[in-house]
């Protein structure tokens, strides 16, 4: 059991590997996208507000400069808010003539030019940055420089960072928990089928491997005994036996290949018209001379198909051995045209039949029911498998049932050809 579950559990941590990967890197690309965003517009909020800032401050300097040049004093130069830190005046030689009341004996704040506007880290009224905005007046007594100086003040920006700061943590957790859930759900079905490809492989590898050692081990016996007395070998019944497990040998390995084949597409069809009548007479007349069965074929009619001679061949043949096998007197074989553009095939006997329960599981390779279908009756347990095969590449289905003869009754329905 232990050994059983080894490839399970490998295949297992393969997924998880799968998913852990997964879900790294959409939250890895996910938060890459979603910081940059959040530099990106914190960026522009922060250029937003700073330009708001220029704007208001340079604005509040005209308003100065324009009652300096009415030729009027500039009188009082009080701040008006909270955000505007200061307000100088300065002569033509950079001496401040007139001040906010909190500037009063202080020099320049910074050097502007009229026109422009600064950025500056601190002013002595405040440690915060600042912009300072230069706008030029003349006056009467000469030309003056006023400049006013307002905090730029990023407590919105601060606020979205906070949020940011919070939110996208919260966010990137949820697309990872998404993430995880999704590549789950869709690694569930993917890793089940897996496991049963798995199981299906194994089982078919040990069931191949039991039935070429059973033929082998029987030419190894007789060989053996042939060599240890060979006074009292019997060479004719040596060679028929040899011969004979060399032949079951030989069609179980050819029934491998065309399943192998099979299951990597490598079987393609070739469509040709195909006369199905003919093909059932010649199995059933090899039934005739091969076995002391009845052989019925007073229900077999015209039909033609397209698809490959040999593949449609083995299907009825693998179909008539298989009826032989638990057949007590009787087989018989049907074969019409319907008006759909069908052409049905029917293989029946009047053997025990099949029971329902098992009447899907005889298509599966490898399975044999009890009774008639023993190994020393000579069938492998892949002629069933096989037809299944070849009429899925035709486009054709294949069920069983009840036979009006008592045993049972195989039924293949392939599109007829046009």
């Amino acid at each position: 059991m232990a050994a059983d579950d080894r490839p399970r559990r490998r295949l297992r941590a393969v997924g998880g590997s799968i998913r852990w990967r997964v879900t790294l890197a959409a939250v890895v690309v996910v938060g890459v996208a979603l910081l940059a965003g959040a530099v990106g517009m914190i960026t522009l909020l922060h250029r937003a507000n700073e330009d708001n800032v220029r704007t208001a401050a340079r604005l509040r300097a005209r308003e100065i400069a324009a009652v300096i040049q009415a030729g009027q004093a500039p009188g009082a130069l009080t701040v008006d808010d909270d955000e505007e830190v200061l307000i100088q005046v300065l002569d033509a030689s950079g001496t401040v003539v007139a001040s906010s009341p909190n500037m009063a004996g202080r020099p320049p704040v910074a050097d502007v030019r009229p026109g422009k506007a600064k950025r500056i880290e601190e002013t002595p009224i405040e440690d915060e940055p600042s912009v300072v905005a230069a706008v030029a007046a003349r006056g009467r007594s000469g030309t003056f420089t006023v400049l006013v100086a307002r905090t730029i003040g990023d407590g919105s920006t601060d606020e979205v960072a906070e949020l940011l700061r919070i939110g996208l943590p919260l966010l990137l957790a949820l697309v990872g928990l998404t993430t995880w859930r999704a590549v789950g759900r869709a690694l569930i079905p993917t890793l089940g089928r897996l496991e049963e490809s798995q199981a299906r492989q194994r089982r078919f590898v040990a069931d191949a491997s039991h039935e070429l050692r059973s033929p082998l081990a029987i030419i190894r016996q007789h060989a053996e005994v042939a060599l240890a007395h060979p006074e009292r070998t019997d060479t004719t019944k040596l060679a028929r036996t040899v011969l004979a497990e060399d032949t079951r040998m030989q069609r179980l390995v050819e029934d491998l290949l065309l399943l192998a084949r099979a299951d990597e597409g490598m079987r393609p069809v070739r469509r040709q018209p195909v006369d199905l009548d003919d093909v059932v007479f010649e199995v059933a007349a090899g039934l005739r001379q091969s076995s002391p069965l009845r052989v019925d074929t007073t229900a077999v009619s015209a039909g033609r198909v397209a698809g490959d001679q040999g593949q449609l061949q083995r299907m009825v043949q693998n179909l008539a051995d298989n009826a032989a096998r638990h057949a007590r007197a009787t087989i018989g074989f049907v074969l019409r045209e319907d008006s759909s553009g069908r052409t049905q095939l029917c293989v029946e006997d009047d053997g025990p039949g099949i029971a329902e329960a098992d009447r899907q599981r005889i298509f599966e390779r490898f399975v044999r029911l009890d009774g008639a279908r023993a190994r020393d009756a000579g069938g492998s347990g892949l002629g069933l498998a096989i037809v299944a095969e070849i009429v899925a590449a035709h486009s054709g289905t294949v069920t069983v049932g009840t036979s009006p003869l008592g045993g049972a009754r195989f039924e293949v329905v392939l599109p007829s050809h046009a």
